[in-house]
């Protein structure tokens, strides 16, 4: 346990901060979830999987995980260029995490909805 408290000092290399932060927004596990379900898929085939992201959003996103080495991008020298996404051997181990706290939100979702709406003032 002592190892795991050690994980939130306050410092530029503590893991849980540092990883956490970089897809814990809103879209990041989306995309993972999705690629992580589908494979291999086009941007705009991503774009309408998940509905509701800007195209400036998915294209940070995508970016920020690709940067991380969670997802690959491979360009096609095709007219007009065709760009592919998939996981990484390092993002598709992330999956099992991210589907346990799916599935951890999906059986709780009503306790907690029900929490937000005694907590409203």
């Amino acid at each position: 346990m002592d190892k795991i408290l050690d994980n939130f000092t306050i410092s530029p290399n503590c893991p849980v901060r540092n990883v956490l932060d970089r897809f814990g927004d809103k879209w990041s596990i989306l995309v993972l979830m999705v690629l992580g379900q589908t494979g291999t898929m086009r941007f705009n085939e991503i774009h309408k999987t998940i509905g509701d992201v800007s195209q400036k959003m998915l294209t940070v996103t995508l970016r920020s995980l690709e940067a991380d080495g969670l997802i690959s991008r491979e360009v096609f020298p095709e007219i007009p260029p065709r760009v592919e996404y998939q996981l990484t051997h390092l993002g598709f181990s992330l999956v099992p995490h991210i589907n346990s706290l799916a599935t951890w939100a999906n059986e709780h979702l009503p306790e907690i909805r029900t929490s937000r709406e005694k907590f409203k003032v």
